[in-house]
């Protein structure tokens, strides 16, 4: 695909810009769906987009989907990202479904991906108060009672949009060692002893504590194969990676054009300020790296759709580093550009930057996409 699509992509592409642009194209349309920059996701206009058909982008016909690969739901994120339509449950929800596409049940398969296709919401919890990037060090602990019950007590924390999800994919610790004994479980959202307490950010309120107090689980509750969660994690790490990359390509892209956009319009000294070389520079060199970053994540994209069976550690990784790392560059470079009508809330472009800081740390930080990459030298 490279930076090609074809014409049904080109058609698809056209449709959610047309929908952004009608559905939260104003700031005043966006204030009302967020609560004025506080809340990234909106239920009702998740919902129209679940009857368009496009929450199903990637996942099979057998469950309502439509049946596309993961370039389709990568073009889909960074559309939607670009144009700030308020569906920030889409993330966590396509990487949880690939999750449940791939180890789950026919039942729990049935439910949770017929349920995404139709709108809902789904959450992972993995991170805990002291397992951050070290996953394997996390101690919510699952028992299995003699009945073959699972009873679960632990805390997560950091976790997106549990607080709007139907169902939450969630890694516990059922065996000593540290890698081969974590096992993912099935919860809906509304089970017992489930309590869920939403965390203030610079970013809005999206993240969550999450606890779990004498959590009963019946057996068939179990995604996949009881110690093998670890193995699990790996086999997805590569589609969230890319995922969170085709979203941040998108904020990039769209603080790039904000701030183009200014920088034309605003006059110093006489004429634009776009027209002083510093600036133009400055234009010219993000350009290119947004450039290298769209054709990056796209053919990774089209790389994992080719082979389905094998693991690309090193380019998902590197798509995630150079995106995440290019959107919080394009926030920051059109806040300076901007001068201080960039740090008002006035503008979108502080709103970039609080939506851009904080992808090089979640999802596994720069850090530790570096160390995966150089890892795959051997190194």
């Amino acid at each position: 695909m490279g930076s090609r699509l074809t014409e049904e992509q080109a058609d698809f592409v056209a449709a959610i810009r047309d929908f952004a642009k009608r559905e939260c194209g104003t700031r005043e349309q966006r204030d009302a769906l967020t609560a004025g920059g506080r809340e990234a996701h909106d239920a009702g206009l998740y919902g129209r987009l679940a009857d368009l058909g496009w929450l199903g982008v990637c996942l099979p016909e057998a469950y309502g989907g439509s049946g596309g690969g993961l370039a389709d739901a990568c073009l889909f994120l960074e559309e939607t990202s670009y144009g700030m339509v308020p569906a920030g449950g889409f993330v966590t929800t396509v990487i949880a479904a690939k999750a449940y596409e791939r180890f789950g049940t026919e039942r729990q398969r049935h439910d949770v991906l017929s349920g995404a296709v139709r709108g809902d919401v789904l959450s992972i919890a993995m991170s805990e108060p002291g397992a951050g990037s070290d996953v394997g060090a996390l101690r919510c602990q699952a028992r299995r009672e003699a009945d073959g019950t699972w009873v679960i007590d632990g805390q997560k924390t950091w976790i997106s949009n549990a607080h709007c999800a139907e169902y939450i994919l969630l890694v516990a610790r059922t065996g000593e060692d540290k890698h081969g004994g974590l096992t993912m479980f099935h919860l809906p959202a509304g089970t017992a002893g489930v309590q869920t307490r939403r965390i203030d950010t610079m970013g809005g309120r999206e993240v969550n504590d999450v606890f779990l107090t004498d959590v009963r689980l019946p057996a068939d509750a179990v995604v996949g194969q009881v110690d093998h969660g670890w193995r699990q994690l790996m086999a997805g790490l590569d589609h969230e990676r890319l995922f969170l990359a085709a979203n941040m390509l998108g904020l990039a892209r769209r603080a790039f054009d904000d701030a183009v956009g200014y920088v034309r319009e605003r006059e110093q000294f006489g004429r634009p300020v776009g027209s002083f070389q510093a600036l133009r520079h400055r234009i010219a060199d993000l350009a290119t790296e947004i450039e290298c970053t769209r054709l990056l994540v796209r053919e990774v994209a089209l790389d994992c759709d080719a082979q389905p069976d094998k693991p690309f550690p090193r380019e998902a990784s590197m798509a995630k580093l150079k995106a995440t790392e290019i959107a919080k560059r394009a926030a920051l470079e059109g806040m300076q550009m901007m001068g201080g009508y960039g740090y008002t809330t006035e503008f979108d472009m502080e709103r970039h930057l609080r939506a851009a800081v904080i992808s090089t740390v979640y999802g596994g930080t720069s850090e530790i996409q570096r160390d995966v990459i150089g890892k795959t030298y051997g190194l």
